[in-house]
């Protein structure tokens, strides 16, 4: 079967900066991306249908007969079901909203309805539409993929005899993981633990909660609900309700809440951030696709970062910040509520222009520390962005 993973145009500016680097299906959120929840449900062959500048990367396979997903949809087995049966000319919709698509047309990214057929979804749908959903709905999604990547199969076993254990029946560890006196507390939440993980003396990981493949949680962590950590990242301090994509690092002490953290970011020691008003008002959050502050519905909003982003030590973000892809952020007082991709500089010094090459050289030199560098398709993405960043 041929699945593809449609954007959704509205949807993926207000992702932004997640979105700026990667199609929306993408995105992180409880242990695996969006795409990775589809394909583990159904197989079959998976593309995207997402802006021009990304499909060089991320491209998109037509095939005679083609089922379109909307990939703003956290997929469910019953959606699955219901999706399985459409017919060709068929659109299974939610007030209004296409969900999926079953057509031997070629559809354009940005398609409307363009006639098809209407059948309306009767029961639930949860769809990823704005910045906080990113935190909103990772403690479900956590639970989802936890049962998804666990059935039937045998977790491996705490063997470190410092190490405390509450809810045992909710941890699963994948092979490899070294845990050394710390406390796994899964009572109210799962836990997963991917492969080679490393969790170091001291730490504190309170359910649910989401351990990437060879991520390391650094001594005396505390890893609050609701956080995903993804793979190969390095994360310290204090920690709730965020993700971190993967490869990023946030290794010594600080706070960070109610956020999302992009790929090949770093913060550095003492780095934080406010998720909270002191007068416990809505946070206000910039909105890419009106390109202004907008209400976010929220109290609690933290910062999102996206990809390739670096914060100097003691960098201070204020309540809902956005900052864009490959920026290096630093100084006193708290950062302005939105910096754009490319930046360079802080709040008291000023901001200035981050130069392309200076930014790819940085990146790849981060990237060269894991024997890895920038794709030539990567590096076609990050020259639009830089060339773009104005009408941020």
């Amino acid at each position: 079967m041929n699945f593809i993973l449609f954007d959704d145009p509205v949807f993926r500016n207000q992702l932004k900066p997640v979105t700026l680097t990667r199609p929306v299906s993408e995105i992180r959120m409880g242990v695996i991306t969006i795409a990775e929840k589809w394909s583990r449900r159904q197989e079959g062959q998976y593309s995207y249908l997402t802006e021009a500048y990304l499909q060089s990367k991320f491209a998109v396979n037509y095939a005679a007969d083609n089922i379109y997903l909307n990939a703003s949809v956290l997929p469910d087995n019953q959606i699955l079901d219901k999706i399985l049966t459409l017919e060709n000319g068929q659109a299974l919709t939610k007030s209004g909203k296409i969900l999926a698509v079953n057509t031997n047309q070629h559809l354009g990214f940005g398609f409307d309805n363009l006639g098809f057929e209407q059948v309306e979804w009767e029961g639930d749908v949860s769809f990823l539409t704005k910045l906080p959903d990113l935190f909103l709905k990772n403690a479900a999604q956590i639970s989802s993929d936890f049962r998804l990547l666990t059935h039937g199969r045998q977790s491996a076993p705490v063997t470190d005899k410092y190490t405390s254990v509450y809810g045992e029946e909710n941890i699963f560890i994948e092979e490899g993981v070294s845990i050394k006196s710390s406390i796994l507390n899964a009572e109210n939440g799962p836990i997963y633990i991917g492969k080679n993980a490393v969790i170091q003396e001291g730490s504190l990981i309170i359910g649910p909660a989401a351990i990437g493949e060879e991520s390391m949680v650094a001594f005396g962590a505390k890893i609050r609900p609701n956080t995903t950590l993804g793979p190969v990242c390095r994360v310290g301090g204090e920690v709730g309700n965020s993700i971190f994509m993967g490869y990023s690092n946030k290794a010594h002490d600080g706070f960070l809440g109610n956020s999302f953290i992009g790929e090949w970011c770093n913060l550095g020691a003492n780095t934080n951030n406010s998720n909270l008003k002191n007068d416990y008002k809505e946070v206000k959050l910039y909105n890419y696709h009106t390109s202004q502050l907008e209400p976010s519905g929220e109290i609690f909003c933290g910062t999102f970062m996206g990809d390739y982003t670096k914060a100097g030590i003691s960098t201070m973000f204020n309540t809902g910040t956005v900052v864009g892809v490959a920026s290096n952020v630093y100084g006193a007082d708290f950062q302005e509520k939105f910096i754009p991709s490319f930046t360079w500089g802080g709040k008291l010094s000023g901001y200035e222009d981050y130069r392309y090459d200076k930014a790819i050289e940085v990146i790849n030199t981060t990237m060269g520390r894991r024997a890895m560098k920038l794709s030539a398709d990567d590096e076609a993405i990050l020259k639009f962005i830089s060339d773009n960043k104005k009408k941020e």
